[in-house]
C-alpha cells in the first residue's frame, strides 16, 4: 500500500468509525423495538412497522436538506469560510422546521387518517395511531436536530454528533422496556410506549445539542440564522439542495410504496416478514452506508481545497471500500438468518417468507451500497445532486413501484415473487449510475468568492 493510499483510508477511517457506531446504535434502536414488541404480539409488530414510514420519509426529507448543508459546508469549510456555514444552516433549518410542523399536526390531528394509506385493518389503524400521535413530539425536535447534526458532521465533528446521538439511543431502548413492558411501575403501553420512549429521548438530545452548542467555539447552533439574507448562498442551497431532497423524497415515498403493495395486497405474514428482514437488511447496510458517508465528508473538504486530482482517487478508494463492505453486509445477513428464523415470533407462514427475503436482502445490500456510496456520497460531495434526483424517478415510480402493482394487484403472484420483483429496483439502475460515475462531470468546486461583501 502507497503511503498516500495509508493517509487516505486513515482519513476515511476517523471519519467513518464514529459513523459506524452511529449507524449500529440506529439500527439497534429499531432492532429494539421488534425484539420487545415480538412479546407483545405480532400485530403491534405490523402496525409499528406500517406507521414508522412516515418517520422514513421525514427522515428522507432531512437527509436531502443536511445534503445540501453538508455539500455546501463541507467545501465552504475546506476553504475556511465559517461565516458561509452559518448562513447555510440558517437556510437549511427555515426548511426542516416547516416540514416538521406540517408531519407533527398531521400525526397530532389525524393520525387515523394517517394510518388508512397504508392498511385498512381496524386493529392496525388503531395501534399505529395511537404510536403517531405521540411520536408528533419527536417530528419537531427531528427538524432541529437532525439538519445542526449534518452541519457538525460536515466540518468533521464526527465524534460529537455520535456521542449526542448514542445518548439519545441509548436512552431510547432503556425507555422502550420501561413502556413496553411496564417497568418500575409505568403502564404497560405496547406500540405506544415506542413512541412515547422515542419522543422523550428526542427531547432529550435536543436539549443536549443546544448545551453542546452553546459551549462550542465554532458551528453555534443560532436560530438567528434563519433570518439572515444572502441571495447567493440562498441560491446555491436551493440549486443543491432541492434536487438532493427530492430525490430522498422520491425514493423515500417509493420505497414506502413498497410497504403499501405488502400492506393492502401480500397479507399481515408478510408485512410482519418484511419488518424483521428490514431490521437485518439495516444492520447490513450499516458498514458501507457509514463509509460513503465519511467518503462524501472528506471529498467535499477536498473540493473545497480545489485538490481535484487527490479528490478523484480519494472517489476511487471510497467505491472500492463500500464494495468490499457490501460484500461483509450480505455475509452478516446470512450469519443472522438462522438465529432470526428462531427468534421471530411469525406464523409458520410468516418464518417461511422471511427465509426467502433474508437471501435475497443478502445480495440485495450490495446493489444498495454502490448507488448510495456514487449517488448520496461521491456525486453530491461535488455538488451533483441533480442525477440522482432524475434516476430514482425513473427507477423508483417508472419501473419498481408500477411493477409491484402490477404484479401484486392484477397478475397476483405469490407474495415472494412479488416482493424479488421490487428488489430489482438498485440493480436496474447501476449501468447508469456507474457510467456517470465514470464520465466526472461530477467532479466541481462550487465555493463563491466575495459573498458577505457590502453586507
Amino acid at each position: 500500500m502507497q503511503p498516500n493510499d495509508r493517509r487516505i483510508y486513515g482519513q476515511i477511517a476517523r471519519l467513518a468509525v464514529p459513523l459506524v457506531f452511529q449507524h449500529l446504535l440506529s439500527a439497534a434502536v429499531n432492532s429494539a423495538d421488534v425484539v420487545m414488541l415480538n412479546f407483545v404480539g405480532q400485530d403491534h409488530i405490523a402496525a409499528v412497522s406500517l406507521a414508522a414510514q412516515y418517520a422514513s420519509i421525514l427522515m428522507n426529507v432531512y437527509y436531502g436538506l443536511g445534503t445540501g448543508a453538508t455539500i455546501l459546508c463541507a467545501q465552504y469549510y475546506g476553504k475556511g469560510d465559517m461565516r458561509a456555514i452559518r448562513a447555510v444552516e440558517g437556510i437549511a433549518l427555515r426548511f426542516s422546521m416547516l416540514v416538521s410542523c406540517l408531519f407533527a399536526l398531521g400525526a397530532a390531528l389525524a393520525p387515523d387518517k394517517m394510518m388508512l394509506l397504508f392498511t385498512h385493518d381496524p386493529l392496525l389503524i388503531g395501534i399505529g395511531a395511537s404510536y403517531l400521535r405521540w411520536l408528533s413530539i419527536a417530528y419537531l425536535c427531528w427538524g432541529i436536530v437532525e439538519v445542526h447534526l449534518s452541519v457538525l458532521r460536515s466540518i468533521g465533528r464526527v465524534r460529537v454528533t455520535t456521542a449526542l446521538h448514542a445518548t439519545a439511543l441509548l436512552l431510547n431502548i432503556a425507555l422502550n422496556a420501561v413502556f413496553i413492558f411496564g417497568l418500575f411501575g409505568a403502564p404497560k403501553l405496547g406500540a405506544t410506549g415506542v413512541a412515547i420512549a422515542t419522543s422523550a429521548s428526542r427531547l432529550v438530545e435536543l436539549a443536549l445539542v443546544l448545551i453542546v452548542s452553546h459551549r462550542s467555539a465554532s458551528a453555534k447552533l443560532s436560530f438567528s440564522a434563519m433570518f439572515e439574507r444572502n441571495r447567493l448562498l440562498f441560491n446555491d442551497f436551493l440549486r443543491m439542495a432541492l434536487p438532493a431532497l427530492g430525490n430522498d423524497i422520491v425514493w423515500g415515498l417509493g420505497f414506502s410504496m413498497y410497504s403499501v403493495i405488502i400492506g393492502h395486497f401480500l397479507g399481515n405474514d408478510m408485512v410482519a416478514a418484511n419488518s424483521f428482514a428490514s431490521l437485518m437488511r439495516n444492520f447490513g447496510t450499516v458498514f458501507c452506508f457509514s463509509v460513503a458517508n465519511a467518503g462524501g465528508i472528506l471529498l467535499g473538504q477536498i473540493i473545497g481545497e480545489n485538490d481535484l486530482k487527490r479528490a478523484e482517487v480519494t472517489a476511487k478508494k471510497v467505491l472500492w471500500l463500500t464494495v468490499v463492505f457490501g460484500a461483509v453486509g450480505g455475509a452478516i445477513i446470512l450469519a443472522a438468518m438462522p438465529f432470526m428464523l428462531r427468534f421471530a415470533d411469525l406464523t409458520e407462514t410468516g418464518r417461511g417468507y422471511l427465509r426467502v427475503m433474508l437471501l435475497i436482502n443478502s445480495y440485495y445490500v450490495m446493489g444498495q451500497a454502490v448507488n448510495t456510496t456514487l449517488i448520496a456520497g461521491v456525486f453530491r460531495a461535488g455538488g451533483d445532486s441533480r442525477f440522482g434526483f432524475f434516476c430514482d424517478i425513473v427507477d423508483m415510480w417508472c419501473y419498481a413501484v408500477p411493477l409491484g402493482f402490477f404484479a401484486a394487484a392484477v397478475l397476483k403472484l405469490p407474495p415472494l415473487w412479488v416482493y424479488f420483483l421490487l428488489c430489482t429496483d438498485e440493480f436496474v439502475k447501476w449501468p447508469a449510475v456507474i457510467r456517470h460515475y465514470r464520465k466526472k462531470k461530477w467532479l466541481k468546486n462550487i465555493t463563491r468568492e466575495g459573498l458577505f461583501e457590502g453586507t
